[in-house]
Parts: C-alpha cells; structure tokens; sequence
C-alpha cells in the first residue's frame, strides 16, 4: 500500500513516532512541535501499514473541538470516514461506555447527566434536607470537595473523618446524602461519570476483557492534563495487553490546581511495559529567540523529562522589557504598540495580552477602552461584568438609593442570610399592589403584623444591615466605603470560602474594586466618560464612581468589530498562538504569586505557565512589569519577576531605562535640581514646586509626561512615596 502521503511531509522525529512500532510510545511535544499531526497520523498509519481496523482504535482528547477536529483531519488524511473509530473526550467515551452498560454499572438506563450549575442546586437541596448552615459550610466548598474525591476515585464510604474533624465529617456527611440524592434520581454528573467507568473495568472482569481485545490501541492527546482517576482508568483498561500512545510535554502541566498530576507523564515510564520516548523538539511557531528564552526559563526547573526547542526558521526580534512607572503606564504602552501595530497593517485580532489573574484586566480594559480599542475576554468576563463585582456594585448601588429594586433583589441573599422564597414572594407582591419599591415595602411590611416571627428576623437583619453600612461609611472616603461594605456585608469571606483559583480570584477582583474606587477619588484614573458632566450637578464620589462603573460595563462591545485585541489569562491562552503577545505584571508577588514562594511545586507549575505564555508568542514578546503597583489597596514597589531575571539578557532589550523609584527614606524629599523650575506645559505647575494633595498630602513634583489637564506628574509625597497623577483630576494645591 502506498504510504508516502502519511510520512513525506513530516520531520525527521515526527516521522519516526508515526511510524513506531505498535507498543508502548511516549512522545514527549514540545510547544508549537505539530504533536495533533503526529497523532492523527499514527493513527493512520496504525489503519493502513499495521492493518488496524478502525474500530479497534480508542483515541482520547481533552476538548470535543480537539476530537471533531482529529476525526476530520484523519479523514481527510485517509479519505475514508471514522465513523467505527472511538475518538472523544474522558467523559464522552465514559458516557458511550455507560450506556451500554448501565445495568452493569449499576445505574438507572435513562440515566441524566448534569453540570456544574444543576450540581450546585442538587447540594443545595441537600443541605436543606440535612439542615445544614450555608453560613458555616458554603455550598462551593461542598461542591469542591464532593468532585475532589471522586477525581480521586473515592466514595464517601471510602472516608475515614476522625471524631475531632469536624469539616472531615461534615464533607462526608454530605457526600453520602448527595450520592443517595443522585442514585434516587438516576444522576450522573462529570466526575461521576468517570469514577463509574473506572468501576466499571474493577467489577466487571469479562467486561474489562471484552474491551481490551477489542481495543488493539489507544492514544492519548494531552497526557500531562490527566488527574488520578484518568490515569487508573487508562492504566486498568490497558494492562500489560493494550498498547499506548501517548503525547503530553510535561512542561506545559499548568492545571494542578484542578487535579491534573504532572507525575502521570513522569509515571509512564515505569508503570506501563517497555515505552519507547521520542522527542519532537523542532517548534513550528516562534521565533529563534522566543524558543531559546523559553529554553532557558524552563532549564530552572528540577525533574524534567527534558527537551530543547528548536527552529531552522529566522532569529527573530528580540524580546522587548518594558519597566513601567506603574500599572496605568504600563497598560498605556501596551495600547499604544497595538495601536502601532494596526496602523503597520496588521490586524488587532493576531494580538494578545496576557496575565496572571483576572484583576489585572481592570486597568487594561480601561486603557483599551479610553483608546477606542475593540477587545474581547477570551474564557472570561471584563471586569464590571464578573459575579463578585456585580454583587459589590448592588450593594453600592443600594446604599446610594435605597429604590433600585434590581441591586435589592439581587443582594438581599447574597450571601445566603436565610431569607426564604415565600418571604420573597410576599415582599415583590407587597412592592407590586403598593406601587413602591422592594425597599419600601420591606419597611412597611416590618411595621406591620404580616410577617412570622422568622420572616421578620431575616428580613429586619438585612433592612438593619443596610443602614449600619450606610451609617458606618457615612464619613468615610470612596475606597474606605468599597472596602468596608465588601467586608461588612460578608461577600468577602462568602467569595474566599470558594476553593481553588476560582475563590482565589473572586478575592483578588474584590480587592481590586477597592483599588478602582480609590485610583477614581485621586485622579489617578482617567474619567473620560464624565469629563463633560455638568459641573452643577453635585453628585457624591459613590455615586460618580456607579455611574463610571455603569459607562465602563457597557462601553465598546468587541462584538461589534472582527478586528480586537484578546485578553485572556494565562491559563487560558494554553493551545493557543499570536503573531504579537504581550506579557504583563512580570514582578515578584504577582507571577509568581506570593503563595507559591512557599511550595516548591506550585512555583515550578508558575515557571511553567510562564514558558507557555512565552511560547505563545511567534513573531513579536514585549515583557512589561511597573515598579510601583497599587494592589489590595496599598501602593507595591515590587522587583521584576524571577522568570525574567531567567531569562537570557542577549535576547532582551530594554525599551527606556529602568526608572528608580523607591520609599522615601527621610521626610523631605529630594529635588532632581537639573529639572527644577522647569515648567509643565499649559498647568501652572513646576518641577521642584511643593504641592499638596487631599489625601496623599505635602509633597514635590519630580517628571511630568504630556501638558494641560491630561499630563501626568511624579510627586514625592512626604508619606507616601512617589505616585504618578493626572493633572486635571488630582485637584493639586501649589503651596
């Protein structure tokens, strides 16, 4: 049979994992190595020189997009159909497998999967029918927990709580009276579904032999992503008799947080007959210099299975490091090369900018925002647009006015505060027949006798919780209002009590929004949207920043232009690649986190999420970081990130030198006596002169970028350090 068309177009290393012999393979691919082409031609090269019938083939993948684009690509390839081959995610063969054999794994023939939203209703239910506090035990963290230990493979009878644990046994309390719930109810949800395919091959021996002679070999995409219980599986359904293939780069493992272990790919080796390892090491994406910075950064890390990418394509730019004043600079650069790079020709969508956490996205989004420049979040939402942030404006918006129905309704239960539906019910109703606000009507309804004891003392806790916050901040400034009605309502701790990135995030976003509030009361943030609000109209800070927030959510929709800029973590750019990326927030603190300075493993996992960020880049890397960040409320000096110290220096080029900022160190600062008494363009300002600020105080201006209202200045305050402001919103007083 003629084969040329499998092989001729692949190198030398591809070739030869291809065409392997049909045993145990390990094919260890690096970013940008073509690893989807090996594997959809082994496949057919398992089907046409190993005479493989098609149906004797399981190939796993990790998205339903990967496994619709493998079959097409093999049947293109083969120009025949797949139709016999089994070619799916973890889930979709475990689901394939369970119904057709429900009655052997035990569940219901119609049997209903359900996700993560119908998950958390189902444990609601639970809790309700144990009666069990939200308060004390979140649903999320039951939910987390639940999924954790099936993705281990165990059941809640498998658990052993000691007597002193309380959380131990409360987690498995509820376990237990899920599994009932969902065997009642004939459910399966997704860690279900593999945890009853994995038991699936334990109980049933026949079964388990059945597949393994029907199966003559399995490939597996993505290696480095499987959690425990994916590895048993594979491991059962193999044995010693099945042959694998599998295709993982144990560099780009970034997922612990949800389960994966990287020590599967490591494990392969020595749990699985005789493996053969082949390396694809020529990258097909990037540039000579972005793959040998990679390279570098990676060699950091210990108990690698080791591998160096290579291009024969051109050298390259050199990586471009950006040290920004602070967070505001920095997103202004970024913007202004994208906006450079457009008007070269090019077009905005092969253009991403990457970052560590979702708070970071705020002072981005605003930039691009005030830039006119289209965006999308890529697997997210922008900022205002995200659960935790909607909550806190609700709050805000209510204290602001207490008749905004929609902020009531959506926080008088969030968090869960025991008001119940009827109660609710009765509440809209009242509001309905009255013609008032929710508000309103609750403060009737609690002056009359319409309500049960209970109903009066959920409701009245709330209707109290509002004026205390309201009475608390009355006299407090913007941000100290944002941080104590985050705090004092409860969102904060209701957010951190998620487990994982997610509840890490939440936090993170929330103390963000303290930042927002306090960046718009000092001028630091740019307020186009309001530059031409009518003078006369006295509008407190609260309400002026509502009104920013609102015109920030829903300004410049990227869906109305095909041609915007990406912003996506960096976990979420992981599979993907961009002619122009930008690496922002490079500094000690933010990436790598502060967490993972304590956990050797969780460092080596942000090393690696930094080579993939890195080897998302093909033409052009700009890597910035800003000396000066205004993070969880406070300002930051923070040093430049690690992984750019590790980086190689003749592949870096710094595009100003790197301004010194530092605390002050006495009471009066220093003046640059070279720049003194020189003016700032079209505002009455000079370098040298004492200025006074409303809460930063006494302190000297230092630089200067631009003229008039939109400059911005460098001031040394006395007990603050140094900070960048712009002019026409900071309300300096020249002393």
């Amino acid at each position: 049979m003629e084969l040329s068309h499998i092989l001729d177009d692949l190198n030398d290393s591809q070739r030869q994992a291809v065409s392997a012999p049909p045993s145990n393979l390990l094919v260890l691919a690096g970013a940008g190595s073509g690893k989807t082409r090996v594997l959809v031609h082994r496949i057919a090269w398992l089907i046409q020189h190993e005479d493989y019938h098609p149906n004797s083939i399981l190939s796993v993948t990790f998205t339903n997009k990967a496994a619709a684009e493998m079959k097409h690509r093999i049947e293109d390839l083969m120009h025949t159909s797949t139709g016999g081959m089994w070619v799916g995610t973890f889930h979709s063969i475990a689901n394939r497998l369970l119904r057709r054999h429900w009655k052997e794994a035990g569940i219901a023939q119609d049997f209903r999967i359900i996700d993560s939203d119908d998950q958390l209703r189902l444990i609601k239910r639970v809790y309700t029918e144990l009666e069990i506090d939200e308060g004390k035990w979140p649903y999320k963290q039951a939910q987390w927990f639940i999924n954790g230990q099936k993705d281990e493979g165990r059941r809640a009878g498998h658990i052993q709580a000691p007597e002193l644990d309380l959380y131990l046994r409360n987690m498995q309390r509820i376990y237990q009276a899920y599994e009932n719930a969902c065997e009642r109810g004939g459910i399966l949800d997704f860690a279900e579904l593999l945890l009853r395919a994995h038991e699936l091959w334990l109980n049933n021996p026949d079964l388990l032999h059945h597949y393994q002679q029907r199966f003559r070999h399995i490939l597996v995409d993505e290696f480095q992503d499987t959690n425990t219980i994916q590895y048993a599986w594979l491991r059962v359904l193999s044995g010693d008799q099945v042959p694998m293939t599998i295709v993982g780069d144990d560099d780009q493992s970034i997922y612990g947080w949800r389960g994966a272990k990287i020590e599967n790919i490591q494990k392969f080796k020595q749990d699985f007959k005789d493996p053969t390892m082949i390396k694809l090491e020529q990258n097909y994406r990037s540039t000579k210099r972005i793959l040998d910075s990679a390279n570098q950064l990676i060699a950091h890390n210990p108990d690698r299975l080791g591998k160096t990418l290579w291009t024969d394509g051109e050298l390259g730019d050199p990586i471009s490091l950006y040290a920004a004043y602070n967070e505001h600079d920095e997103a202004r650069f970024i913007v202004d090369r994208i906006e450079e790079w457009a008007s070269s020709g090019n077009s905005r969508i092969d253009a991403a900018i990457l970052y560590r956490s979702n708070a970071q996205s705020r002072v981005l989004e605003e930039a691009l925002v005030r830039a006119s420049v289209p965006y999308r979040i890529y697997g997210g939402h922008r900022f205002y647009d995200r659960l935790e942030i909607k909550n806190a404006l609700a709050y805000l918006r209510l204290l602001s006015n207490r008749d905004d129905d929609a902020a009531m309704d959506r926080v008088i239960n969030t968090p869960t505060r025991g008001i119940g539906g009827k109660t609710l019910d009765m509440l809209r109703q009242h509001a309905n027949e009255q013609n008032v606000s929710l508000w309103a009507a609750a403060k009737e309804l609690l002056g009359s006798n319409s309500l049960t004891g209970r109903a009066r003392t959920t409701l009245g806790g709330f209707f109290d919780l509002i004026q205390q916050l309201d009475s608390d901040t009355s006299d407090c400034d913007l941000f100290e209002q944002v941080d104590h009605i985050i705090q004092a309502s409860g969102l904060l701790e209701h957010h951190a009590k998620e487990k994982g990135e997610a509840g890490e995030a939440r936090v993170e976003n929330l103390k963000e929004l303290v930042n927002a509030a306090k960046q718009f009361e000092t001028g630091t943030m740019p307020l186009s949207a309001l530059q031409d609000q009518d003078a006369d109209l006295e509008l407190s800070p609260l309400s002026q920043f509502l009104d920013q927030a609102a015109l920030d959510a829903g300004d410049l929709q990227a869906d109305e232009s095909h041609d915007y800029v990406r912003l996506m973590t960096l976990h979420s750019a992981k599979g993907l690649e961009f002619p122009l990326v930008f690496l922002s927030g490079m500094e000690e603190g933010i990436f790598p986190s502060r967490m993972s300075n304590e956990e050797p493993d969780r460092l080596h996992e942000e090393r690696r999420l930094a080579y993939v960020g890195i080897t998302r880049a093909m033409k052009k890397l700009y890597v910035s970081y800003a000396e000066v960040r205004r993070l969880y409320g406070s300002e930051t000096y923070n040093k430049v990130s690690r992984f750019v110290r590790e980086l190689p220096q003749e592949h870096l080029e710094e595009l100003r030198p790197k301004a010194v900022l530092s605390m002050p160190v006495s009471t009066k600062p220093t003046l640059i006596s070279s720049k003194s008494n020189i003016e700032i363009p079209d505002t009455g300002i000079r370098l040298g002169q004492r200025v006074r600020h409303k809460l930063f105080g006494e302190g000297v201006v230092l630089n200067y970028e631009g003229s008039g209202d939109q400059a911005r200045v460098q001031i040394n305050f006395e007990n603050e350090g140094s900070k960048w402001l712009v002019v026409g919103y900071a309300k300096l007083e020249v002393l």
